[in-house]
């Protein structure tokens, strides 16, 4: 019964703007710490951005440094990715990850969500 379900992805011009949402449920997100991944056709996952179990420092992919940025609300079980300056390397399914701060082997995926940049 736990749920991961990401949804904002779509499809934006080089240099545009897009955030991306994704709503927890079944399981205590409070104690989770949350992160992006990505995944583009031919590639490897790649660790986008975390953000722990109680907020705070978060940390990033150093391609994406400074144009993105995670955030959670706990009150909403929602983990959120604000995409600035996108770029055609952005280009991948966008999958939302929750491991538990203690145990990590407690590890849940969403089933992601397309973003395309591209004029």
């Amino acid at each position: 019964q736990v749920q991961l379900v990401e949804s904002g992805g779509g499809l934006v011009q080089p240099g545009g703007s897009l955030k991306l949402s994704c709503a927890a449920s079944g399981f205590t997100f409070s104690v989770y710490h949350m992160m992006w991944y990505r995944q583009a056709p031919g590639k490897d996952r790649e660790l986008v951005a975390g953000i722990p179990s109680a907020g705070g420092s978060t940390n990033y992919a150093d391609s994406v440094k400074g144009r993105f940025t995670i955030s959670r609300d706990n009150t909403k079980n929602t983990v959120y990715l604000q995409m600035n300056s996108l770029k055609s390397e952005d280009t991948a399914v966008y999958y939302c990850n929750a491991r538990h701060a203690l145990f990590p082997g407690l590890n849940y995926w969403g089933q992601g969500t397309q973003v395309t940049v591209s004029s």
